[in-house]
């Protein structure tokens, strides 16, 4: 995971309410989206190899999996929970 996405789901995980982390990882999402759509422009300006670009979206595509994971368990919990 890169490590904006990892620092934001970090800071995500200590703020005491459900939709304050859940904030945080929607944030994250957006950066791994973000990072997605870098690793297209470096392959467009011959910074990237086109398989290392498919690599990262592999990856990429494991982080957000991740992520909704984790934010599907935080819509699971009951709100009362968290208070």
């Amino acid at each position: 995971m890169c490590e904006v996405c990892h620092k934001n789901i970090a800071e995500g995980f200590g703020k005491h309410t459900r939709p304050d982390k859940m904030h945080f990882c929607r944030i994250a999402k957006g950066s791994l989206y973000e990072l997605a759509d870098d690793l297209i422009t470096a392959v467009d300006e011959g910074y990237l190899a086109l398989d290392q670009c498919n690599y990262g979206r592999t990856l990429i595509e494991d982080a957000l999996k991740s992520t909704n994971g984790y934010i599907g368990y935080l819509n699971s919990r009951q709100k009362s929970s968290w208070t």
